[in-house]
This record gives structure tokens, C-alpha cells and sequence, in this order.
């Protein structure tokens, strides 16, 4: 079996981090959010996987490498706009050949792998296996109905009516059958090619398509909410360490990470949390679930259920809580007067002041 995680997309939910950065290299306590897909991949036996990129095609290069670091052997793909899923699997037809294979959105966090997802595909064969789960708002996703046997009956893309409150994950299993579908598609109202589309091809073929319904955790971290929210999650499962210098006049409360070269001065941190190497905290309280990365700065402030992302800066700043911060912001304190506020803020920000 091979992989195939689609890292294309703009990410325009999570602008203006994305205008300069990858959405799939959005750290995660302190860890692209990509790297924990490729982890589960390889984690299930697979080895050949093929990266599909876009116009953050060198940052993912630059990350991933050969794709060794994590026991892959990676084949980078070029997607010349994010045109579908399905769009991805059509691209990639020469690379995945006659071979069954695991498609993953490279910015969907899945908790517990893929290992038995994996495996009963293996065994029982069908067509395609998707993952589902139950969502409050199904027109938001890809929505599966299911008959009273529990196979899948039909699919639909962001559905006005919604059939089913059953939302597909963004983990597929396919056998080779899936490219005579693609190869069937025209493009949505949306002017993509929609995989949801090719499975309902599959279904309508006759092709069995089987589905399991999950418990456990996922989400999309395509905005900024779920980002905070995923991150929250994996710092809840860190283990205590210090690596770093942290002097005697701090207090580091719960699961707390303190990185190699990291110093913590005058200050109390209270876990889940993450400083990250080189990534200087001083004078400041940090509460939960709050990830630094490396190289940060963080003087005479508050910080709680936020992200830093590298060489930010935050100075002077009575509370910061819910953000995420991105690579070398610089954070301080207005002028105490005239009263107003200054803002530089890039296309589509959202900004909440309390005046």
C-alpha cells in the first residue's frame, strides 16, 4: 500500500498566518501539524508516499525532506491550484499505479492512528473505506448516508439538507478502482473535482464502499479555533521536562516542556505547556495550554491557551489568551496616550478590541 497526503491548499481560513506560511506547518505543541500525519502513516507499515504541493511547495520541501526523518520515502507532487481531493488522486495517478492506498489531508489531526483502519482494509477488501464522525454542523463537510446495514448509500458535498449528521474525515482508503471514477468526474459548482463525487461513482458502479464511524478525536485545524483547540489536546498528553535553565525565583506548576537552551527567569508556568529551544520567558506568568517555539521572547507579560510560533516577541502586555501569534510578531504595549489604538494588520485579519 502506498500513501498520499495532499498539502496544496491555500488555507485561507488561518490568513494572514497562511499569506507567508504553509497551513500544514502550523506547529502543534510546538510540531507541524503535517509531521503527525506522516508519523501515522508510517507508524502503519507504509513506506512510498506522495506529497501533493502547491504554491507552498518549497516550505514543504524544506520540512520534509526526502521524507527519511520519518521512515517515508516521499515523491513530491505538484498541484498547480487546489482544484479537489479528487483533483489530487488524478495528479497522482502515475505514482500510485495498480496499488491500494490511504489518502490524508496533510492538515487533519486524527487521534490514535491509522493502524486498524489500515489493517481492516486489508482484510476485507472493499472498494473504499472512509472515516466518519458525528458533527454539529454536517453542511460545513462531505456527508455520508448510510443504509440500514451501515453501508455507505450515498455522499454529499456540503449539503444544504443534510441526509445524516455523519461527516467524512479526512483519512480515505482506496483500491485501484477509485481512478476509473476520477477519471468520470466534471467539476462541482464549486469548480472542483469533489471526492466525494468518485465515491458516490464507486457506490453507484455497484463497488462496495464500506465506512467506520469514530469515537476518538479529530479535527480539521483549518481555522484558528481548531488549531488552539488540537493543541490543547496534544498538550494534555506531554510529559513533564526540563531541559533548559529555569532560575530559582520561577515556578513551573503541572506538565510543563522547557526546551534545550530555553531560560526561564522570574516567572510562573502553569501546564500543559511548551517553551521552545532558545525561547526566553522572563518577568511572565504562561497558563495552560500554551505552546512557545523556539526562540521566542516573552518579558513582563501574560499568555494562556495560545501559540507562539517562532521568534515572536511579546513585551510588556498585561494578558494575551485564545491567539496565535506568528513567526517574528512583535507584541507591546499603545502608548499611554493619546488613547486609541495602532494597528498594522494584514488582508482578511480579525481583530476583537475591548475599548
Amino acid at each position: 500500500m502506498k500513501a498520499l497526503v495532499l498539502a496544496g491548499g491555500a488555507g485561507t481560513r488561518l490568513r494572514p498566518i497562511t499569506h507567508t506560511s504553509a497551513k500544514q506547518l502550523v506547529p502543534v505543541a510546538n510540531k507541524p501539524v503535517l509531521f503527525y500525519g506522516l508519523e501515522a502513516i508510517a507508524a502503519a507499515g507504509i513506506r512510498e508516499l506522495g506529497l501533493v504541493v502547491g504554491d507552498t511547495h518549497a516550505e514543504i520541501e524544506s520540512a520534509v525532506g526526502d521524507g527519511s526523518a520519518f521512515g517515508l520515502e516521499v515523491t513530491y507532487l505538484r498541484q498547480e491550484a487546489p482544484l479537489g481531493l479528487a483533483h489530487g488522486v488524478l495528479i497522482a495517478r502515475d505514482f500510485l499505479g495498480d496499488e491500494d492506498f490511504v489518502m490524508y489531508l496533510g492538515d487533519n489531526f486524527v487521534v490514535g492512528g491509522i493502524n486498524g483502519l489500515v489493517e481492516r482494509f486489508a482484510r476485507e477488501r472493499p472498494a473504499a473505506q472512509i472515516m466518519l464522525t458525528r458533527v454539529g454542523d454536517p453542511r460545513q463537510f462531505g456527508v455520508a448516508e448510510l443504509g440500514r446495514d451501515g453501508r455507505v448509500v450515498g455522499l454529499e458535498e456540503k449539503p444544504e439538507r443534510p441526509k445524516s449528521d455523519l461527516a467524512l474525515v479526512g483519512v480515505y482508503l482506496f483500491s485501484p478502482a477509485v481512478h476509473d471514477a476520477v477519471a468520470e468526474l466534471k467539476p462541482s459548482w464549486r469548480g472542483e473535482l469533489e471526492i466525494t463525487d468518485a465515491i458516490q461513482w464507486l457506490i453507484e458502479a455497484g463497488l462496495r464502499v464500506e465506512s467506520s464511524v469514530i469515537s476518538g478525536y479529530w479535527k480539521d485545524t483549518g481555522n484558528v479555533a481548531d488549531m488552539l483547540e488540537v493543541n490543547r489536546l496534544v498538550l494534555e498528553s506531554v510529559e513533564p521536562r526540563v531541559d533548559g535553565r529555569v532560575d530559582g525565583a520561577s515556578e513551573l506548576i503541572g506538565r510543563v516542556v522547557v526546551e534545550p537552551g530555553a531560560v526561564v527567569e522570574r516567572s510562573r508556568i502553569v501546564g500543559p505547556a511548551v517553551v521552545g529551544p532558545r525561547a526566553r520567558v522572563a518577568d511572565s506568568y504562561v497558563g495552560p495550554f500554551t505552546s512557545i517555539g523556539a526562540d521566542c521572547s516573552i518579558s513582563g507579560s501574560e499568555i494562556e491557551y495560545s501559540i507562539v510560533l517562532p521568534r515572536a516577541s511579546i513585551a510588556g502586555v498585561g494578558r494575551i489568551e485564545s491567539s496565535l501569534i506568528g513567526h517574528d510578531v512583535e507584541v507591546t504595549p499603545a502608548p499611554a496616550t493619546p488613547r486609541a489604538h495602532r494597528l498594522v494588520l494584514g488582508d482578511h485579519s480579525k481583530v476583537q478590541i475591548s475599548s
